[in-house]
């Protein structure tokens, strides 16, 4: 059979698992990403995050990880993290009046201070709305973490740190980021809360 489904699916695992494993080059991105987000809660600072599409899933996917935890069975208090995707009535008002470039921009100029860290998710590295998002970020003394695919577009020397999975496939780009985001937040809530015991 030429497009027998069982190969087909053990083909994307070795490709998704390729690109994962190629992430190892990361290893210390990750830890200072982890770093500078565990320093922010420290602080009493926050984090927000943004992206389109899968990426906007992601965001909340993310900031829900945070606020929650990431293991249900790991007792701590509640970290503050928001994702700029989720207000339908703000997203709709803004678009329409203002033009969707405008969506996280002008969110961060509301709720972003010196010392918060944005994550910024664009497969592309070229989402004008996520670009604005980091530009404004950086003016409020923000730090910046960034995930894109492998060439980093426009948000190539505007983040303090810069994931850019080696792929140029969404799917794969975007599970390579949730790896990346989970790991950076297990390691988050070692940082501030010790050793998960569960």
């Amino acid at each position: 059979m030429k497009n027998d489904p069982a190969e087909f699916f053990q083909r994307r695992i070795t490709v998704s698992n390729e690109t994962v494993s190629a992430l190892f080059l990361y290893a210390e991105f990750v830890a200072q990403a982890a770093h500078e987000i565990s320093k922010a809660f420290q602080g009493g600072k926050k984090i927000l995050l943004c992206g389109n599409g899968g990426s906007a899933a992601e965001a909340q996917h993310i900031a829900a990880e945070y606020v929650s935890s990431l293991d249900h069975r790991f007792k701590r208090r509640s970290l503050p993290a928001l994702a700029l995707t989720t207000d339908t009535s703000f997203l709709t008002a803004t678009g329409n009046d203002f033009g969707f470039d405008l969506i996280f921009e002008r969110q961060i100029e509301s709720f972003g201070e010196s010392g918060d860290v944005l994550i910024a998710i664009s497969t592309s590295g070229n989402s004008q709305n996520v670009i604005r998002g980091v530009k404004k970020a950086r003016e409020k003394g923000m730090k910046v973490v960034g995930l894109t695919g492998r060439q980093g577009g426009k948000m190539n020397g505007m983040c303090d740190i810069l994931f850019k999975v080696p792929s140029d496939e969404t799917m794969r780009i975007q599970e390579s980021h949730l790896f990346i985001e989970h790991t950076i937040c297990e390691l988050v809530e070692i940082n501030l809360f010790g050793e998960n015991s569960a």
